[in-house]
């Protein structure tokens, strides 16, 4: 065993700089923004305070590692790939210090053990895993480029709302559901909140807890849910199952099912979420004002134009889920794999890359 500073310099990021551009600006949670400058090329980013202590990133080009961050450059004994799977492999979550501003330091980080294979067993590892990694990726771009395609032909139809016969509001088309579900009928792939939805319409991640009060509300095949906490973050699932969410969720429900897809795609557009921010509440946490979002203007499409439109969202939703079922399988599997790679219980010496 050695110390993982033999094979990596741990450096702590920087306040991110105010200018604008197209590097990425990660913190201890993803990308944050985008900036002109750098300063870490080809690395490993580390959350380093707060709720996402620990979490791990792999970046494989210039960003910019911000104050609430922590950049790992390897040395010339490790691989960057295999550096990426053996932090996450190790949980630096349970090794922070503090309890109500959770805390990674270097200090830290240089004294973890750990029983590092040759560089040429490293990259089969990391080769491996990596191939979980490109599919989900390759889904993710896919489900990207569905949803973009659907709403482009949505702009297409149904934005040029001043010169429509026949528009409304969306009152019109929708309600918000008012039904509950006994949350010992839900589980962590059947429950959202804020907190496992995710920004920029990305969908979901797995609940890690259930509220504790006896029912939430009730959603259904076809409904669409939107955070109501900071909507800046555009946190939007359109539902493939029945499933149950927080009180910060919003569950728009259809008037008829045939309007599923055009609803999912109005209260997916900029627009709408530019119209639901405008009108929210507060400032430290802005909270979505109900009454105000129900008056957001939209086109009420004629029978014809629904089907025409529908006969392409819907299979695209159908496959968006798909590929979202198969991504959580991948990434379960990888999971599994993950520790019996690091460990050596799976030897990979004799495979053929």
């Amino acid at each position: 065993m050695e110390l993982l500073s033999k094979y990596v310099e741990f450096k702590n990021g920087k306040k991110r700089p105010d200018t604008k551009g197209l590097i990425p600006v990660y913190g201890g949670n993803g990308i944050l923004d985008y900036t002109n400058v750098s300063n870490m090329d080809n690395g490993v980013v580390i959350g380093r305070v707060g709720a996402y202590c620990g979490s791990v990133f792999l970046v494989k080009d210039e960003c910019w590692v911000s104050d609430n961050a922590i950049k790992a450059i390897c040395y010339d004994n490790i691989d960057l790939s295999y550096l990426y799977y053996l932090l996450l492999s190790l949980h630096l979550n349970e090794r922070r210090i503090g309890t109500s501003q959770p805390l990674l330091t270097q200090n830290i980080l240089n004294n973890i053990e750990v029983d590092v294979p040759a560089l040429h067993i490293q990259k089969k590892i990391s080769s491996i895993l990596g191939s979980f990694d490109e599919k989900i990726q390759l889904n993710n771009e896919i489900n990207k480029n569905l949803a973009d395609l659907v709403q482009t032909l949505y702009k297409e139809q149904f934005s040029d709302i001043c010169s429509a016969d026949n528009t409304g509001m969306l009152s019109d088309l929708c309600s918000y559901s008012k039904d509950k579900i006994s949350v010992s009928k839900l589980n962590f792939n059947t429950y959202y909140s804020t907190e496992n939805m995710l920004p920029n319409k990305a969908g979901i991640a797995e609940a890690t807890n259930l509220p504790k009060t006896q029912q939430t509300t009730f959603c259904r095949e076809g409904d669409t849910l939107i955070s109501n906490i900071r909507p800046y973050f555009k946190k939007i699932l359109y539902c493939d199952k029945e499933c149950g969410c927080s009180s910060d969720v919003l569950c728009f429900t259809p008037t008829h099912p045939r309007y599923a897809a055009y609803l999912f795609n109005t209260l997916y557009a900029d627009n709408f979420f530019a119209f639901m921010i405008a009108g929210s509440k507060g400032t430290k946490m802005p909270r979505g004002d109900k009454q105000q979002i129900m008056t957001y203007p939209l086109i009420i499409p004629s029978n014809e134009e629904l089907e025409r439109f529908n006969a392409i969202a819907f299979p695209a939703l159908k496959q968006i889920h798909s590929n979202r079922a198969e991504t959580k399988k991948l990434s379960a599997l990888r999971d599994t794999l993950l520790p019996k790679l690091m460990s050596g219980e799976l030897d990979v010496s004799d495979i053929d890359l």
